[in-house]
């Protein structure tokens, strides 16, 4: 989209005609929206940091453990038998982002991503304490490199490498766990190579991203910018300029009767720019909704006597046509999926049960002869406590009269937060053996309390009439 004839590009902001980058040097922005923003950051920060720190029972609140294919969310802990769960859960936060995208644009990126909170509200604002503002930033990097620009250069690269550290600490903690962390920071490295080396790692890519790939990581790597040109449309709210009432540009003059549009030309929104594009040429790939542009706008509105909200969140309908926000039969598509798969996946987190239970007749095993007139099977069972105690299980049959009885265990007993597995013999009378299969159904109890029904089969001599 664009505004201003002749204004169309062909390239990256950050990318000249030569293909070499173009390294931003942003104004730091203030404002109403960045302040709000500073505050969001703030929660979500200390969200992040305190985190894998809080303990449930003596277990993490949020885990995601991937070497071991342990996930606890919220005290509650999930196993690789749970992950179609995970799977649902995935696809209802892709359509959910469809659908905030349809709505309200690229706001996510600016307020709630991870990567622009780091680089903007942790890492940018270092810099700007240590090397200054944009014009003394872009001073310090042309000039030579002389004992100001070393100490300068090399203090800032030390306190981004302590950060990257410290964020890389807190992100494998949310992997492996706070206190197998507190192992490797503490004991001689090695007793924990693997864990160390992990931990390079991660400093080591956090570094690169947040002193070197900056926006790019917005621009280039990630791919919700370019999603954003299939899912907006007319009606999505967007960052956006009010060309309708900003054009023609014009530079302010002061007592002079004003004939060409609001817009004064200052360029500020464009200076404050932290992926450098000029939002007054439309929506545009690189624009995150970081809200920047508005405050700097507002700033010189209000100094010049003209009313704010030049630049402002609104959609193209509502610039063009003065639309009120429409809900557009996209959107209702888009929230008619997102409520119905958020239903699948209430209900089964609701139906999930603690115990993971697998019973199947030993693979290549006929039935046996018994004394007493009986026939007997084999099957191999396998149980997963999800739980952090541990758990003592019956079974019993449920639509048969017969004998369940363990090979070499007296009960069955499965330990917290691990598999129990072995082998059973079912029991049953050659009376009631009719078929060559009989469906047969077995009881879970625990305490006396059924809390799952399993399915199987039972193989006689019996052939189907």
């Amino acid at each position: 989209m664009s505004t201003v004839e002749g204004s169309f590009r062909d390239k990256v902001a950050t990318v000249d005609k030569t293909g070499k980058r173009i390294w931003m040097f942003p104004q730091k922005p203030e404002g109403k929206l960045y302040n709000a923003r500073t505050w969001v950051s703030i929660g979500y920060l200390v969200i992040f940091f305190v985190l894998p720190f809080i303990k449930i029972k003596g277990h993490p609140l949020f885990l995601i453990n991937i070497l071991e294919r342990k996930f606890i969310l919220f005290g509650q802990i999930f196993w690789p038998q749970d992950f179609f769960i995970f799977g649902l859960g995935m696809v209802v936060f892709i359509v959910f982002i469809a659908l905030f995208t349809v709505v309200f644009g690229r706001i996510f990126c600016g307020w709630i991503c991870p990567q622009t909170i780091f680089m903007e509200m942790i890492f940018r604002k270092l810099e700007y304490w240590i090397e200054g503002s944009a014009a003394e930033q872009k001073i310090l990097k042309n000039q030579p490199w002389n004992t100001d620009k070393v100490f300068k250069k090399g203090l800032k690269w030390f306190v981004f490498w302590v950060v990257s550290f410290l964020i890389a600490n807190t992100f494998l903690a949310y992997v492996i766990g706070i206190d197998e962390l507190r192992e490797i920071v503490s004991e001689p490295i090695s007793h924990h190579v693997g864990g160390f080396i992990a931990l390079v790692v991660f400093t080591t890519v956090f570094f690169f991203i947040y002193s070197s790939m900056r926006e790019q990581v917005c621009t280039v790597v990630c791919p919700y910018g370019r999603m954003q040109g299939v899912l907006l449309d007319k009606d999505s709210i967007v960052v956006s300029y009010d060309y309708v009432r900003g054009e023609p540009r014009g530079k302010f003059k002061k007592n002079e009767e004003r004939s060409n549009g609001d817009c004064i030309d200052c360029m500020q929104c464009v200076k404050v720019c932290p992926t450098g594009i000029d939002i007054r040429n439309g929506t545009q790939l690189e624009c995150v909704n970081c809200t920047a542009c508005i405050d700097a706008c507002n700033k010189m509105m209000a100094a010049v006597n003209l009313p704010e909200g030049l630049i402002r969140y609104a959609s193209e309908n509502n610039i063009s046509k003065k639309q009120p926000l429409r809900f557009t039969g996209r959107m209702k598509a888009y929230t008619a999926v997102m409520i119905i798969l958020l239903s699948v996946e209430v209900f089964l987190l609701a139906s999930r049960t603690d115990v993971g239970i697998s019973i199947l007749r030993t693979p290549g095993q006929l039935y046996q002869e018994q004394p007493g007139q009986q026939l007997s099977n084999l099957y191999n069972y396998k149980f997963l406590n999800k739980t952090y105690d541990d758990k003592q299980l019956e079974l019993k049959p449920e639509n048969f009269k017969g004998t369940i009885k363990l090979v070499g265990e007296e009960k069955l007993k499965v330990p917290k937060e691990k598999y129990a597995s072995g082998s059973m013999f079912i029991y049953m009378d050659k009376s009631a053996v009719k078929h060559r299969k009989t469906p047969l159904q077995i009881g879970v109890y625990e305490n006396g309390k059924k809390i799952q029904v399993i399915n199987t089969s039972f193989l006689g001599p019996f052939s189907d009439n």
